[in-house]
Formats: C-alpha cells, sequence, structure tokens
C-alpha cells in the first residue's frame, strides 16, 4: 500500500494592504472660514482706519477759539475719500483671496439686505435687526469685505431711509469697523456650533456700546460748552472731558444702545446657526473660481 503524497501546500491569499490615503484636498470647510488679509488688504484698511481717526479726532485737537460748525465742511470730503478707498479695500481683498465676481455680488446683496432691515425698527429704543446681520456676516466674509459691507449697507440705508446727511459717512466708518470687528475675532476656521453663537452674540452686545460711543464722538464736539455741563470744553483737562462725555453718553445713547446691544444678542442666539450656514454656503460658492491645491502626505 503506496501512502499518497501530501497535498501541495498553498500559500496563504495576501491580505490586500489598506489604500494609502490620496492627499488631502483643501475641504468646502476651510474655504468657509473667514477671507485672510494680505498685504494690500491690510494695508488699504490701515489707511481708511487712520482717516477714519483723523475724522473723528480733529475738532478735539482744534485751537479752544477756532470757532468749529459741526462737519458740514469736512463731511463731503470724508464721504468722497471713504469711497475711493472702498473700492480700494474691496480690490485688493478680491485680487489676495481668489474670490471671483460672485463675491461683489454676494456683497451687493448683503448690503440691500441689511439696507432693507434697518426700517423695520428704525433706531426704535434700539431695535436695530441689521446689526446681528453685520456681525455674523463679519464672521463669514472676514474683516477686509466685512468692513466694505457695513460701510456700503449704512450708505444704502440712508439713502432708503431719507438718512443723508454729514453724519453719513461717520456712520459708514463706524459700521464698517463694527462689522470688520467679527472678522477679526479668533477661530474663523475651526470654532462652530453652540461656543461659536455665544462669541458672536458676546461680540455683538459690546460692539452695540461700542457704535454709539463712537457715533457721540462725532457730534460732541459741536455742542458748545453753554448748550450743557456734559458738552465738550476744549479749556478742560482730559479727565474733566472725559467725565462730561461719559455723562453725555449715559444721558442721551445709552437706551439706544442697551435695545441695540440686547436685539442683537437674541437676533444672534436664535436666527444664528441657519443664517451663518447660508452665508457659508454662499461664499463656498461665490469662490467657485479658487484653484484647489493639494498638501503633501
Amino acid at each position: 500500500m503506496t501512502r499518497s503524497a501530501p497535498p501541495p501546500s498553498v500559500p496563504p491569499s495576501p491580505v490586500p494592504a489598506p489604500p494609502a490615503p490620496a492627499p488631502a484636498a483643501r475641504t468646502a470647510a476651510a474655504r468657509t472660514a473667514a477671507v485672510r488679509l494680505g498685504p494690500r488688504s491690510l494695508a488699504a484698511l490701515a489707511l481708511v482706519g487712520a482717516v477714519g481717526v483723523v475724522a473723528f479726532g480733529w475738532p478735539f485737537l482744534a485751537p479752544p477759539g477756532s470757532g468749529l460748525a459741526a462737519h458740514a465742511q469736512d463731511a463731503p470730503w470724508l464721504f468722497a475719500g471713504l469711497l475711493v478707498l472702498l473700492v480700494a479695500v474691496v480690490a485688493a481683498t478680491i485680487s489676495e483671496s481668489g474670490l471671483g465676481p460672485k463675491a461683489v455680488a454676494m456683497l451687493g446683496v448683503l448690503a440691500a439686505t441689511g439696507a432693507a432691515l434697518r426700517p423695520l425698527g428704525a433706531g426704535t429704543a434700539g431695535i436695530e435687526p441689521m446689526f446681528f446681520l453685520m456681525v455674523l456676516s463679519g464672521r463669514v466674509l472676514g474683516p477686509g469685505f466685512g468692513f466694505t459691507l457695513g460701510s456700503l449697507t449704512m450708505f444704502a440705508s440712508a439713502l432708503l431711509t431719507g438718512g443723508v446727511g454729514p453724519w453719513m459717512p461717520f456712520q459708514m466708518l463706524a459700521m464698517g469697523w463694527f462689522t470688520m470687528g467679527a472678522g477679526l475675532l479668533p477661530g474663523p476656521g475651526r470654532l462652530r456650533g453652540r461656543g461659536e453663537l455665544v462669541l458672536l452674540a458676546a461680540y455683538g452686545f459690546l460692539a452695540a456700546f461700542a457704535y454709539g460711543t463712537i457715533m457721540n464722538l462725532a457730534g460732541w464736539p459741536f455742542m458748545g460748552t453753554l448748550a450743557s455741563n456734559i458738552s465738550f470744553d476744549p479749556h478742560a483737562a482730559v479727565p474733566a472731558n472725559l467725565a462730561r462725555f461719559l455723562a453725555y453718553c449715559t444721558a442721551t445713547s445709552l437706551g439706544w444702545d442697551l435695545g441695540r446691544a440686547v436685539v442683537t444678542v437674541v437676533l444672534t442666539l436664535t436666527l444664528g446657526p441657519a443664517v451663518l450656514k447660508a452665508l457659508r454656503r454662499a461664499t463656498r460658492r461665490a469662490a467657485f473660481e479658487t484653484a484647489v491645491t493639494f498638501e503633501g502626505r
């Protein structure tokens, strides 16, 4: 009886190795972070900021006997210069961010929406829903587009409500800074959810008071020392004028600023998730011409 040969050994089938991860493309979530500032955008915004500081601050540096006459003379020049600087900010931000013409169209739509929201409250007791939209838009669009959006929204709303006057360019500057600040908040590409909403609500609350305070500076120096004991006195020391200014803000705008702050917080916490989602979706579509780049493993 012959012994049968053992069956030939079959080598075990190799276990397929997991596929190597493909080079990581920049995801859509990364593109929805606030548009970053480049050197030219920073320079344009710095120039706008310097012009704004001079526009608000020159009355405090004028000689005591100069006979200031409000902003009737300097407002038209400030408005013309501000429009030129806004164009420069938009051009620099678009060229450095890669956004296409859709971004400019989105700016126009948001400015028109904000202008339409302003008459809903007409500033009554600080009920101004426009401010919450500016906070969320600045967060999504970044500081460069945010400044332009805030200024254009205030300009469009002034035309809509008939609020054109020497104060308008100062409102444009203040609203531009208000919206730009939201774009400068930390964590634009990482912070999401409730933490982001709380951050935006807190900023909106504080910035609402800051906006009112800045706008008070535009008219306070021109009240005249004989008008009230809370008006600007060019002969008084800085601490005395600071006390007068705080009393002036408390007496004239605190109620409106508080109402504006509360409305901004409530709308941000309730409507914020849906509005942020819509704005980020629109931003992704506006960046359709942005070249997709790949990162090595």
